[in-house]
């Protein structure tokens, strides 16, 4: 196969700020895609044809530097270092003249995951002494999944071809970490191509790509970003049907939000800022969290769906020199609680239109933290697009100047606990659970009878004296009967009132530590 190529030879560096986030491991699965269904073996340039395969399928542009490129990474890779970017852009261009070289970072477009996800294809073509890749064990995320973990490979060198869009081009992926440091990890992919233009187009794609939140929650924790897919799987199942509020209550949750997304023009005419926050609060265990999850699922479910950006803790992890599989990591805080609330909000901008979620505000913003947090909230940047949302269960331990300031969190959602006709509607939620169930009774009138037995109880109370009296019976050899006619001699109400008695002791000899428990 043959191909024409320009002559343009321009190098184009393609890069942006470190900050933006690290290098992600690459996962062998993606060998698994068809390579591509055509390799060019020789390019045609002003009539001279020139091999770029031999029979061992190594690219080779100009015979004198065969290999090179592999030889001068391993010799810098021995030796005392400098720029690993600067030597090998010398050894591409020296191996390479006739293409067209650009320079771009993983963190920010990662070319092997583009073709992993299936939208490009993807084949090493070099040789394996002239590779270097680190194979290890990834255990299954969850080990009740079932599953035996797989090998991956991380790619620390190795060269591929990459075909997208009618289009191939040859990809070194080279990690340096140069400096008196190991760490940041610096991992970049040196792309060859026909023009600029088409390598352009396929940055634009890939990075697109690489930024979107299709499929995934990104969780702020430890001091960095994550895309968390498990918890994006854990909300498809929050349904508004499932979560047991006031009603008048339920609707103003789900009117504020969809206002909120709906109303661009109408904040843009009345010349306000297109943001707004607001807190859930009250005791915990009654509904908060799984309000915001169902808010969650109802914001991606629209023609326009809208990401969440989750916020659990400000810490920053203390970095010492140990492997970290960096596929899920991007922007580490090493500059303390400030860096991150600065680069919380500056990942919400860019997502903007987002749903930025704090969880448990009072433990994130304390008295260290408070002014920076208002400075990125009313300072001079934009947050348009921006809907906050704060839980907590002491809204008293809040600085007024953000509990109260409608500027910085509109309104107020208290989440009490939960009245008789709530608990009732609880009950009757177990009663459906286990409707399929021969050996559990439960009949109607069981449902007002709970009821009337955990007042005060939060709907993290009513779940676990459900769940201790079931376990309890089903440890028990007694067998129910029908007694439909006395409740007391119903084996389920028995257990129930045993485990509401003990969780009221509990709940009156220190109600902070029985709802932590709870939590736990």
């Amino acid at each position: 196969m043959e191909t024409d190529l320009d002559q343009d030879t321009e190098i184009f560096v393609h890069n942006r700020r470190k900050e933006e986030g690290e290098a992600a491991s690459f996962d062998s699965s993606f060998l698994k895609y068809p390579a591509p269904t055509s390799i060019v073996t020789r390019i045609s340039i002003n009539n001279i044809t020139i091999n770029l395969v031999n029979m061992t399928g190594d690219f080779v542009s100009n015979p004198s530097f065969a290999n090179e490129t592999s030889n001068v990474y391993f010799e810098h890779s021995s030796g005392v270092r400098v720029d690993t970017n600067a030597v090998l852009i010398e050894a591409i261009r020296r191996e390479y003249p006739q293409l067209h070289l650009t320079v771009t970072p993983t963190y920010a477009c990662d070319l092997l995951q583009f073709a992993a996800a299936g939208k490009a294809a993807a084949a090493p073509i070099d040789k394996e002494n002239d590779r270097l890749y680190v194979r290890h064990f990834l255990a299954p995320a969850r080990r009740l999944d079932g599953g035996n973990g797989r090998i991956v490979d991380d790619v620390k060198f190795g060269k591929f071809l990459i075909d997208w869009d009618g289009k191939e081009y040859v990809v070194y992926i080279a990690e340096g970490r140069d400096g008196v440091m190991s760490y940041p990890q610096v991992r970049n992919q040196y792309i060859l191509s026909s023009s600029v233009q088409a390598t352009e187009k396929l940055l634009l794609e890939a990075g697109r790509f690489t930024g979107s939140l299709e499929g995934v929650v990104l969780v702020y924790d430890q001091g960095y970003w994550q895309k968390n897919h498990e918890l994006w799987e854990s909300i498809q199942s929050a349904e508004w049907k499932n979560v047991i509020l006031d009603e008048d209550m339920k609707s103003a949750l789900i009117k504020d939000v969809d206002n909120f997304f709906d109303g661009r023009e109408t904040y843009q005419k009345l010349k306000v800022p297109w943001k707004r926050g607001v807190i859930y609060y009250g005791p915990p265990g009654n509904g908060k969290t799984i309000s915001i999850k169902a808010l969650m699922h109802t914001l991606y479910k629209r023609k326009d769906p809208v990401p969440t950006l989750y916020v659990k803790s400000l810490a920053g992890q203390v970095m010492l020199f140990f492997h970290i599989n960096v596929t899920k990591l991007t922007n580490y805080s090493y500059g303390g609680p400030e860096f991150s609330l600065s680069t919380i909000f500056k990942e919400a901008r860019r997502y903007a239109p987002c749903y930025l979620i704090f969880e448990d505000l009072d433990s994130i913003i304390t008295d260290s933290t408070r002014s920076y947090f208002l400075n990125e909230v009313d300072g001079v940047r934009s947050n348009d697009g921006i809907f906050m949302v704060g839980s907590t269960n002491h809204l008293d331990r809040l600085d007024p100047g953000i509990s109260k300031r409608p500027s910085r969190f509109d309104r107020k959602y208290f989440f009490p606990n939960p009245n008789h006709e709530q608990r009732v509607k609880y009950a009757q939620f177990w009663q459906g659970k286990l409707k399929e169930n021969k050996d559990i009774e439960f009949p109607d009138k069981l449902c007002e009878a709970v009821s009337s037995i955990t007042d005060g109880f939060s709907f993290a109370y009513m779940q676990e004296a459900f769940v201790a009296s079931l376990l309890a019976l089903a440890l028990s050899d007694k067998e129910e009967g029908h007694h439909d006619a006395d409740l007391d001699k119903l084996p389920l109400w028995q257990q129930l009132k045993k485990q509401v008695k003990i969780l009221r002791e509990e709940l009156h000899h220190d109600p902070e530590e029985a709802m932590a428990a709870l939590k736990i």
